[in-house]
Order: structure tokens, then C-alpha cells, then sequence
């Protein structure tokens, strides 16, 4: 048989109250005065009759949605085509369960940033937004700052007083870097993670040259290619850097993503991993390990990465803490595998 939902006036009639201190309990409302006693009747009332607040009326009377944003600043095609993308949700949905929160997830084009990222908070009826790989060029992000809408970036703007997570991506890329110096390579190339216009493409760019520099080892310009986030760029880099004849002995990707594409290339052109080129990733998604040979790569601990933007945001939108100058910056470390060999 149809059995009818349990509505607020069913646990105010079981508690003896009325409909609105039921809803003032059930959503927690501060700064109202209702006995102890009262409220064990109306969660005690709740929870025998089954009761499931309706979101909507949630929202209007404390004034949020208990759901929050993740907007990621890439094409329908990265987003499809990013194998590391499902362990930040992981992460996010792991806190988010933890405070009884939804996550709801929408991609904003560049060509429409300045003006999506409000009209997203409005329309989505979200309490704050995640902004997931930033771009150097994005203008809406100074007017987020001044803005009244909780925002943390996963990534940080050189400038922006917006709280942000992130690793020091220059200082992970030259831990790479240093790494294959060390096995005896000095002709290195290096495939970068995205566009120079991404906030962690260009500071991957510079901690291989840091680590070039710091060895005295000469950087070969034309060994440095900006992918663009998905296999296919990666497989186009590498094939430009064989096409170039310039020689090369090993060559840092600063995204198992991209190096995926690269290493495809490489063995299109009858090269072997590590005995023709050796290789060093970034991420460590989950293909790596598995990969023939399992691939060296700077571990970025991902889910850790969305936990602590998700708290980070949680406690913004509770007013809890300072809003500027809060960065996160994470721990990155080297797994070393099989794909790189020692040269004399």
C-alpha cells in the first residue's frame, strides 16, 4: 500500500509543538530560545515517524542550500578525458558525507568566466564554490575576492587573496627533474601538464629549470612543450619533440595524464621505456602502477587535496576563521618505478 510522507506537522502533533519549532530545531537555527526538553521531543518525534526534511524548506529558513559548488575551468573534453578528476571527487565526497552536505559539480568555459561564477552560485542554489585548476588570465577571480559568495580555490593565483589548497607544484616538478640529473640524463625534455595560462602548467615549466640551473645543466628550449591536459596533447608533444631531431635521453610530463599520450608516441617510434627514453609523470592516478613499465611520478595526494578545500570551505560559510591570506599547501612525494634507467 502508498504510504504517505511524513510531513513536519506529523512530528509536531507527535511532539506536542508547534510546526515551527519543529522546523527551528530540526535545522538548527541559532539565537532562538527552545528548552532542552523540547527539542529531545521534536528529534525524538522525528526520528520514530521516519521524518526527511524537505531541502527547499531547509533552505529558507536557515538561509542555506547545504550544498555546495565544484566548478572546474576546463572543456567538456578535459573534463571527459581526465583520468585524475574522479579521485578529487572521492575526496570531496568523503567530507562532504561527513557534514551532511551535497556536492554539486558544473564546468564554466573560458570565454564566459567573468560572469558564470555568479550567475552559478545564484542559479544552483549553492552556499560556496571549489574552483578547480584556475587560470592565470581569469579576471572573475578578483571580483570573487570582493564578493559575497565563499570561494576556495584548488590552486592557487599568484595575488589572489582568495583562500586556496594546493602543493608547490615548482618545487615537486624540480624533485623530478633532479631525479633523472641524478641517474646521469642531462638532454631532458619536458611536456608540461596544460597551457601556460593554468596556474600549476608554468610553475611545473620553472622547478624543471630550477633543477636544470641548481645541476648546470643547459636547457634546451626546444625540448619544453605545453600539452593541454589530455592523452591526445601529450601523444602530439612527444611525436613534435621526435619530429624535431633534437636528442633527448629522458623527458619529465608533468601529468600521467598527458604521459600517457607521450609514452604511446614514443613506442609508435620504435623507442623503449626506460632502455631508449626514461620517464618521470606527475599525479600518480591510478594507471601509473599498473602501466608497462609501472611509471615513476611525483604522487600528488588528491583526495587530500579536495578534504581540506572542502573543510576549508565549510568553515567560511560558518564564519569560522579568516576568509584572506588562508593557503594550504600539501606534502608531494617521488615514487620511484620502473620507468627510468641510470645512464653513464
Amino acid at each position: 500500500m502508498h504510504r504517505n510522507r511524513v510531513t513536519s506537522r506529523d512530528v509536531a502533533k507527535m511532539a506536542g509543538v508547534s510546526r515551527t519549532t519543529v522546523s527551528l530545531v530540526l535545522n538548527n537555527v541559532q539565537g532562538i530560545q527552545i528548552s532542552p526538553e523540547t527539542r529531545q521531543k521534536v528529534i525524538q518525534a522525528a526520528k520514530e515517524l521516519g521524518y526527511v526534511p524537505d531541502a527547499m524548506a531547509q533552505a529558507l529558513v536557515s538561509r542555506r542550500t547545504k550544498a555546495i559548488g565544484l566548478v572546474l575551468t576546463r572543456t567538456h573534453h578535459h573534463i571527459a578525458t581526465d583520468a585524475f578528476l574522479p579521485k578529487i571527487i572521492s575526496g570531496l565526497l568523503t567530507t562532504a558525507k561527513q557534514h551532511n552536505i551535497r556536492i554539486l559539480i558544473d564546468w564554466v568555459e573560458t570565454e564566459h568566466q567573468e560572469s558564470a561564477y555568479f550567475e552559478l552560485a545564484r542559479a544552483k542554489r549553492i552556499d560556496g564554490m571549489i574552483l578547480s585548476t584556475p587560470r592565470l588570465d581569469d579576471k572573475a577571480i578578483r571580483a570573487l575576492e570582493s564578493a559575497d559568495i565563499p570561494t576556495v580555490l584548488m590552486g592557487s593565483v599568484v595575488g589572489s587573496t582568495l583562500p586556496f589548497v594546493d602543493v608547490d607544484n615548482v618545487a615537486a616538478a624540480e624533485k623530478a627533474a633532479s631525479y633523472l640529473i641524478e641517474l646521469g640524463h642531462r638532454e631532458i625534455a619536458c611536456i608540461s601538464n596544460a597551457p601556460p595560462e593554468y596556474t600549476a602548467a608554468p610553475e611545473r615549466v620553472q622547478g624543471f629549470r630550477n633543477a636544470m640551473a641548481r645541476a648546470g645543466v643547459p636547457v634546451n628550449e626546444r625540448l619544453i612543450c605545453y600539452a593541454d591536459f589530455d592523452p591526445e596533447s601529450g601523444y602530439r608533444s612527444m611525436k613534435s619533440l621526435l619530429e624535431s631531431g633534437e636528442r633527448f635521453t629522458a623527458a619529465f610530463v608533468a601529468s600521467d595524464n598527458v604521459a600517457i599520450g607521450a609514452k604511446s608516441a614514443l613506442r609508435e617510434a620504435g623507442l623503449r621505456i626506460p632502455d631508449d627514453v626514461s620517464l618521470v609523470g606527475f599525479d600518480d592516478i591510478p594507471w601509473a602502477r599498473y602501466s608497462d613499465p609501472p611509471l615513476t611520478t611525483i604522487r600528488l595526494p588528491a583526495e587530500a587535496l579536495a578534504q581540506q578545500a572542502c573543510s576549508l570551505l565549510l568553515n567560511l560559510i560558518q564564519g569560522k576563521g579568516n576568509r584572506e591570506n588562508h593557503h594550504i599547501i600539501l606534502e608531494t612525494e617521488l615514487i620511484v618505478r620502473k620507468s627510468c634507467k641510470a645512464i653513464q
